[in-house]
């Protein structure tokens, strides 16, 4: 029988081609759940709610009223909600001196008041059981470079899902984060397509490579099965790289110079 036979679950993050979402969302589909997509931009949510026998809703995670009628309308047409999954951020690079007060604030409504406040909203409409996952990153444990806003609004989120855990236990239901590391898809735009930019990174990976979108929802998915007996904790999917640390700004901008002369010299 497939994994998720019969769960009906929200998913946010899920407008951007090819991204995390997306793919969660065809894995979930695949495994037998009904699935409401959500994300900023509804035709390709409901292009891809009609690919996987869906329902689509425009919602922006960073309003309180969206993640009601997000959540309402999930009820409504699935009846109920038995997983709820946050696949939004924003992978904002900009030293800390120069970070705006602008920037914190588009930060902390993005990945840490609307997260919260999604999940209050899905909890609400949960009765026993169910599964909460929050997509974190493996920069809440280990240091990069200009990263400071994007990293510290993750580790606080985890710490969200930790009280949730705690809080609705009593109800069966379980609440994880998963932490990928840097990942070649289309969420890393061209540095996922720039062999020097993804090597830098592999090279920290004890498992030798970067990861890919279909290890997080190898995770995700294991994680909203009833076999399932975890709660309360932080997944790295990243190959270990958490063991070690991501590459320096300097060491990427070497690789990539490193890269570019050995193309020049071929040519010659």
């Amino acid at each position: 029988m497939p994994a998720l036979q019969g769960k009906r679950a929200v998913i946010i993050g899920a407008a951007g081609a090819g991204n995390l979402g997306q793919v969660l969302a065809r894995r979930f589909a695949a495994e037998g759940a009904q699935v409401t997509v959500a994300g900023r931009h509804l035709d390709p949510l409901t292009a891809l709610a009609a690919e996987i026998g869906g329902h689509a809703v425009l919602a922006d995670i960073t309003r309180t009223e969206d993640n009601e009628t997000l959540a309402t309308a999930a009820t409504e047409r699935m009846g109920g909600i038995d997983i709820a999954v946050n696949c939004t951020g924003w992978g904002l690079l900009v030293p800390f001196l120069d970070t705006t007060r602008e920037q914190l604030e588009q930060m902390t409504r993005l990945q840490f008041i609307g997260p919260f406040e999604f999940f209050q909203s899905m909890l609400r409409r949960m009765s026993y059981g169910g599964s909460v996952v929050q997509v974190s990153s493996a920069t809440a444990r280990i240091m990069m470079d200009d990263h400071a806003a994007y990293m510290g609004t993750k580790a606080g989120t985890d710490h969200v899902i930790r009280c949730i855990a705690n809080e609705f236990g009593a109800r069966g239901i379980r609440a994880n984060s998963v932490s990928p590391g840097f990942t070649a898809s289309p969420m890393t735009g061209r540095a996922g397509g720039n062999p020097a930019v993804v090597g830098a990174f592999a090279r920290e990976y004890p498992l030798g490579r970067v990861g890919t979108l279909d290890d997080t929802v190898e995770a995700i998915t294991w994680l909203c099965t009833d076999a399932c007996f975890l709660t309360g904790e932080n997944i790295q999917v990243n190959g270990g790289l958490t063991l070690r640390r991501n590459p320096t700004n300097a060491e990427i901008v070497a690789s990539v110079q490193a890269a570019g002369a050995a193309r020049a010299a071929a040519a010659e």
